[in-house]
């Protein structure tokens, strides 16, 4: 799978190809060397007021990710998608996130968005 999504606090490795934080802040504790980044994509990440209503409670997800979705369908954040699909049709893409729940986070769905609209397989 040439997308994935790992936590800023596991650690880099080789295999993770392209790796780009998609959080608008900086993880907690981790230094930049840490990160090993690729990039830093602010503007693909929720709004402040999305990502304060929703706090990482598991039973916004599907409202979050409703939310989320028609966000990422909006300049700039449809244009970094556009880039980050490119990359990972050019090889691996590991996004990278602070939350402690990937699979309710940022993350997947911009994972689920490359899959499903941009033919990210």
């Amino acid at each position: 799978m040439p997308v994935q999504v790992k936590r800023a606090y596991d650690p880099p490795s080789a295999a993770d190809g392209y790796r780009v934080l998609v959080d608008r802040l900086w993880p907690r504790g981790v230094s930049k060397e840490e990160l090993k980044l690729s990039e830093w994509m602010k503007e693909i990440a929720p709004s402040a007021e999305l990502r304060k209503w929703y706090g990482h409670e598991p039973e916004k997800w599907p409202e979050f990710r409703q939310r989320y979705c028609r966000e990422l369908t909006k300049p700039p954040a449809s244009d970094l998608l556009a880039n980050l699909a490119e990359r990972a049709r050019e090889g691996k893409v590991t996004l990278v996130i602070g939350a402690r729940d990937a699979q309710h986070a940022n993350g997947a769905v911009i994972a689920e968005m490359l899959h499903e609209k941009w033919s990210v397989k």
